[in-house]
């Protein structure tokens, strides 16, 4: 559990759905113009943390979260981008092997982000499946950092066993691992259960970053709203009815602050030493976010939804890549 000694991490920004069709309706004609304006008004709120990823964009529109965040970070002044930080996680895909598996996947990304890649991510842990293929990638995108291609390494997907393992093989080298990202919101609250990945994070000095803190905006969803369209709405529909218990919490610690229930999911996660990074796809959610940074749960509110959370309870799905 989170002990209060450490600062409170900031929040970043999620770039899965720039480009994703599949879950939330991405329109190039519509939607580019709000997100080189939702992209501006970041940086104007002083968030310098992006996560992007080789496999964002569905379809034809494969790679197209890297292409927008590229073309975003162009625009913007020297000075600005000398402030960011970009990240992309790289997949491993089956077809990926060796240590120069990632050759083609990084120039690619590199040239579609224009050089302003800082962070090389493992997208996802291959030790359950095939575990002979990770290790190899692994000091490959070692190799990278340590030949300055690229200034650090993170992970994403994996449990406190194989970090352990990561971290030890790689820091032999003089690798050190930046962050890891996973699954954590009060839907997800696995990583930060007794003996979870974020009890690790914190013994090795690894910045833990929490993706779909929102819940895919199950925890964000205001009384009365619409629900959304395709796989989401059946999620909705499925977990929604059950999570009324937590979402009348959250609405009594939220409903004096600014930021509404999305703030209140955020704050949990940094509660817990976790830089949460929602997907923002509008300046307007870029302001709510930014709101949410001025204010921290009291530990009796993270404690009342703690308890809440790691209850028996709705559990969004998880990822089957996640390593133990």
């Amino acid at each position: 559990m989170a002990t209060g000694m450490a600062p409170t991490p900031g929040i970043g920004v999620g770039t899965w759905a720039w480009g994703n069709q599949f879950l939330w309706n991405y329109d190039p004609q519509r939607d580019d113009a709000t997100l080189a304006a939702t992209f501006r008004r970041c940086l104007e709120l002083e968030f310098r943390f992006f996560d992007t990823a080789d496999s964002y964009g569905t379809g034809r529109f494969n790679g197209r979260s890297e292409t927008l965040l590229g073309q975003f970070a162009m625009a913007a002044s020297e000075q600005e981008r000398q402030r960011l930080c970009i990240a992309t996680k790289l997949a491993p895909f089956p077809w990926r092997l060796g240590r120069r598996g990632y050759a083609r996947a990084f120039a690619a990304s590199q040239a579609r982000l224009q050089g302003q890649l800082k962070r090389v991510q493992l997208h996802w842990s291959t030790a359950r499946y095939a575990p002979w293929q990770e290790g190899p990638l692994l000091e490959g995108l070692a190799d990278l950092v340590q030949q300055g291609a690229v200034e650090s390494l993170g992970l994403s997907n994996m449990g406190p066993r194989r970090l352990r393992e990561v971290c030890h093989k790689l820091g032999e080298r003089g690798v050190a691992i930046a962050s890891l990202q996973v699954q954590l919101s009060l839907l997800a609250p696995e990583a930060i259960a007794p003996g979870g990945v974020a009890e690790t994070c914190r013994e090795l000095g690894i910045a833990l970053v929490a993706y779909s803190p929102l819940a895919l905006g199950l925890l964000a969803r205001e009384p009365g709203t619409a629900l959304p369209r395709g796989p989401r709405g059946a999620l909705f529909r499925r977990l929604g009815p059950r999570l009324e218990p937590l979402l009348n919490l959250m609405a009594e610690i939220g409903g004096h602050r600014p930021g509404g229930l999305a703030a209140v999911a955020l704050n949990w996660c940094r509660a817990h030493g976790a830089m949460p990074i929602p997907g923002l796809r509008s300046p307007a959610q870029v302001e709510s976010t930014a709101a949410a940074r001025g204010w921290t749960l009291t530990n009796e509110e993270r404690r009342s939804l703690d308890q809440l959370a790691l209850a028996p309870g709705p559990r969004m799905p998880a990822n089957p890549f996640q390593s133990a």
